[in-house]
């Protein structure tokens, strides 16, 4: 008897079971269903953080109590809660409000502007869309409107804030979803009487939904004015913070400017060198393609708009020339030989990073792990 078999029971058991895991998914998706429709008919949110977490500790324990790797027990939940957070957002959301807002996106026919349009108009409110081929229909919409957000390309953000405020009502919120905050938001504070927020979604458009995706708000004027839309974003599950428009801008320098630059460094370095991206993938350690894939996402999209994002502003730029004075130092080490020098930076720079060096050493080997499975 061959060992291929002897193996057929079990096969055939596995098999089964398999099956009757499929057949329980089903059915907890169809519970899923009620409570979308709860959830829809109450006004309550996609995405509630401490009823995940509560049910994750639950779900650890449980597994434990099997003999299951509870690591492995929470990824499996997570995926499932994700795709039901997914299902939901195929159909009906809760709403902010009692009555139905009127909300424009100036870029709507964008990539953003789409996925905001959906997510209101599944929400019951009214949403319109006006980009480079409509405009004219601006004096008829703009009377009607509770709040225009505009989301176009950075170098053109003032210019349309500006040709659209004189067609605003005072009671119209004006807000930006623009990466940068201080200069738009100035922009409308300058141009329009009325309401004014800054707005920054932090996620790009090929998310599947908005559950646990993050909204930076920035005071502008009336703030009380656009709690409803706050509301509206907790609604759809993301996480909402309040940011001072100065300090989100340093900060975004490094994490949009610096990082994208940096892409941009590494690629055009492998382009000089002719070191090819699928040949270097057969050489790479988990670590390596990992880095590779996020170099690599940046190249698949479009170069103005990273264009836009590093020369956003001029403290932007000038922390990539700092950036590159401060190589010159690493440099120098690498012309003297000199281990020593290295040794000593490193450790410093461990030191900075302290205790974050241990949770980046877990997180990120969680994700190497993964990636590894899926894709080796």
């Amino acid at each position: 008897m061959s060992s291929k078999e002897d193996l057929s029971d079990q096969r055939k058991r596995i098999d089964e079971i398999d099956n009757r895991i499929l057949d329980l998914l089903k059915e907890r998706n169809e519970v899923s269903f009620d409570v979308i429709r709860y959830k829809t008919e109450n006004q309550l949110p996609v995405f509630v953080a401490s009823r995940e977490e509560e049910k994750t500790e639950r779900f650890r324990s449980m597994a434990e109590e099997r003999d299951l790797d509870p690591d492995w027990a929470e990824d499996f939940l997570r995926m499932i809660m994700s795709a039901s957070r997914a299902t939901q957002s195929t159909n009906r959301f809760p709403r902010a409000t009692e009555e139905p807002k009127h909300i424009l996106i100036v870029g709507g026919e964008g990539g953003m502007g789409k996925l905001y349009r959906k997510v209101a108009d599944q929400s019951g409110h009214v949403t319109y869309s006006i980009d480079k081929g409509n405009w004219y229909e601006l004096d008829e919409i703009a009377p009607k409107l509770d709040l225009a957000i505009v989301t176009v390309p950075i170098n053109v953000t003032v210019d349309v804030i500006e040709r659209l405020s004189s067609k605003l009502s005072e009671k119209t919120i004006l807000a930006d979803f623009t990466s940068n905050k201080s200069e738009p938001l100035q922009a409308m504070l300058d141009a329009h009487k009325g309401p004014v927020v800054g707005l920054h979604p932090m996620h790009g458009p090929d998310v599947p939904n908005l559950s646990k995706q993050l909204m930076v708000f920035c005071e502008g004027r009336d703030m009380e004015k656009s709690e409803w839309f706050k509301e509206q974003c907790e609604l759809w599950g993301m996480r909402v913070i309040d940011a001072d428009p100065k300090n989100h801008d340093h900060v975004m320098n490094m994490v949009q400017g610096l990082r994208h630059f940096v892409a941009l460094l590494h690629g055009s370095f492998m382009k000089q060198f002719d070191l090819k991206p699928e040949e270097m993938l057969e050489y790479s350690s988990p670590v390596y393609r990992a880095e590779l894939m996020m170099t690599g996402r940046i190249f698949a999209q479009d170069a103005e708009l990273y264009a836009d994002i590093v020369f956003a502003n001029k403290e932007r730029r000038e922390l990539l020339l700092s950036f590159f004075n401060h190589q010159q130092k690493l440099i120098e080490m690498v012309e003297k030989n000199d281990k020593q020098g290295f040794i000593k930076e490193f450790e410093a720079v461990t030191d900075f990073f302290g205790k974050f060096a241990t949770q980046a050493l877990k997180e990120s080997g969680y994700l190497i792990n993964r990636l590894s499975d899926r894709f080796s």
